[in-house]
């Protein structure tokens, strides 16, 4: 990877937290950290226009390697321009390298040093074997900005030797990733690993340092089926004591406000999460009183907007949870599209006023005044 295309700034940091704030420079774009990042897995945020999520202020979108590799396929992608082309994305694209999504496949999957041979079962069935120099293939095809290398993700619970198996091949994997990949206009992350326990994620965070010049790390394993509350036990001082400081950290598949907000105090950069715009299209609002259920019969007379103050498309528009109500219980589509313009919102709302509050020096006094929100326990 060429440093002349990605360099990260780390602007301020705050005296009471470990939070901070930072510039992550792309050959699409600048993007300010703290940053939460829309989901648009098969090339697209459900039901949002690109011009939509520029308005929002999304700046950075992610995509997945495993299903655009199975539709439309990764040589596709390419011979129409990649992914910027493709989708009509002018900014920032990360995509992950579709671990978690291949090792989701439970009994349909084998793997070894060599790599993993899996079932495509939400696609046609049929056995897929990948390599690590396979996986960096297909990402440097779709031509994503920034991209994740192949790795083990656990699931929890899980007994230590499988978690400990799952570091040591997921870190022989990072090795063949970084020499397999060649873009200098495109970032490679590695992975840090290791499920609850903090020894193995530093074992394996001490060989991504180790074996390459990743110029930002992932934090995967968390978000699996744990409690928030023990995945802070370790990702609290792995991300504030251990993790280089002039690198940025994404804490991949979480999308709690809460858990971003405490995140953030920890040190954590980057976010993404199928949260919002999935529960908006299942009828589910973000508010500071925590979650809206719309399909819920109590708001069928209610005329107020989903959030007072709030400035997306849907509050903006004075589109009621009356209105939202009847669109959800009638399954209309636009109901799903203007809940996840609202969730989105939301988030990146929270990560641009999390920012401030660290340039500023006050993000404990941020902290505090989240937790004390009637809906914070909520999420």
């Amino acid at each position: 990877m060429s440093s002349k295309w990605f360099t990260y700034d780390l602007i301020a940091e705050d005296p009471a937290t470990h939070a901070r704030a930072g510039v992550l420079h792309t050959p699409h774009g600048d993007v300010p950290t703290p940053i939460f990042m829309p989901v648009g897995t098969k090339a697209t945020v459900k039901g949002l226009l690109p011009e939509q999520l520029k308005g929002l202020g999304a700046k950075i979108i992610l995509a997945n390697a495993y299903h655009l590799s199975q539709r439309p396929g990764a040589d596709l992608v390419a011979e129409l321009g990649g992914l910027h082309d493709f989708m009509r994305w002018d900014g920032p694209i990360l995509t992950d390298s579709g671990g978690f999504q291949v090792f989701s496949h439970g009994d349909f999957v084998r793997l070894d040093e060599g790599g993993v041979t899996f079932r495509t079962v939400d696609y046609d069935g049929s056995y897929v074997h990948w390599t690590p120099e396979d996986n960096m293939a297909i990402a440097q095809s779709l031509g994503a900005d920034i991209v994740m290398q192949l790795d083990q993700c656990t699931p929890y619970p899980a007994e230590r030797a499988f978690v400990e198996r799952a570091v040591e091949l997921s870190s022989l994997w990072a090795e063949r990733c970084a020499r397999a990949h060649t873009r200098e206009d495109q970032a490679l992350f590695g992975i840090v690993q290791g499920g609850m326990h903090l020894d193995l994620r530093l074992r394996s965070l001490e060989h991504l340092e180790s074996c390459g010049d990743f110029p930002g790390y992932g934090i995967g394993g968390y978000s699996v089926g744990e409690d928030h509350a023990i995945m802070f036990e370790t990702l609290a001082p792995l991300a504030s004591e251990h993790m280089p400081r002039h690198k940025p950290r994404y804490l991949m598949g979480v999308g709690n406000p809460t858990t971003l907000v405490h995140g953030v105090a920890c040190g954590i950069d980057m976010f993404d999460c199928v949260l919002p715009t999935r529960t908006a299209r299942m009828g589910c609002a973000f508010s500071s009183a925590g979650r809206l259920n719309l399909r819920h019969a109590r708001f069928a007379h209610d005329r107020s907007v989903l959030e007072e103050g709030c400035g997306c498309p849907a509050c903006r528009g004075g589109f009621t949870r009356s209105y939202l109500h009847h669109l959800v219980k009638q399954r209309e589509m636009l109901g799903g599209i203007l809940l996840s313009l609202h969730n989105l919102h939301f988030l990146l709302e929270l990560m641009r006023q999390a920012r401030t509050a660290v340039i500023e020096g006050r993000y404990a006094d941020f902290v505090r005044r989240w937790d004390e929100l009637p809906g914070s326990a909520d999420w």
